[in-house]
């Protein structure tokens, strides 16, 4: 059994992030272990890039109002209490409702092969592509 060292709140990276985002890493796990598990806390409107997990991804919502949408256009809203898995290599995005806060559990998982990367990162989501997944919400 071990404690974890808590690891400091992070600034989300503007390359792959629209808005004011902050992540707190819970766990990357380490061998043979992959998951990946993370409190991520969004800003009204600040979302993710378009991504991709290669093993997917599961996202459970603990406050707030957030919006995860797929490159088909298929919207969901997401509310405290809800769980919504995208399924390995599903191009998608997430993020706050434009007018609420949203925070989010975070959990993926490793390929378990080295060359192949966790997640693979998209182009921002476009204020149209937000605007539009908002109102067909």
């Amino acid at each position: 059994m071990e404690l974890l060292a808590k690891k400091p709140t992070a600034k989300a990276p503007a390359e792959r992030f629209t808005g004011d985002v902050w992540v707190d890493m819970v766990t990357e796990g380490q061998e043979p272990s992959r998951l990946r598990m993370g409190v991520v806390r969004f800003a009204p409107c600040a979302r993710t890039a378009w991504h991709r997990h290669a093993v997917g991804q599961t996202l459970h919502v603990t406050e707030g109002i957030g919006l995860v949408q797929t490159r088909d256009g298929r919207t969901i809203v997401m509310r405290p209490g809800d769980t919504v898995h995208t399924p390995p290599g599903e191009w998608h995005w997430h993020g706050a409702a434009p007018d609420r806060f949203m925070t989010h559990i975070a959990l993926s998982e490793g390929s378990g092969a080295p060359d192949v990367p966790d997640v693979e990162w998209g182009e921002l989501v476009t204020d149209d592509v937000y605007e539009e997944a908002g109102a067909s919400a």
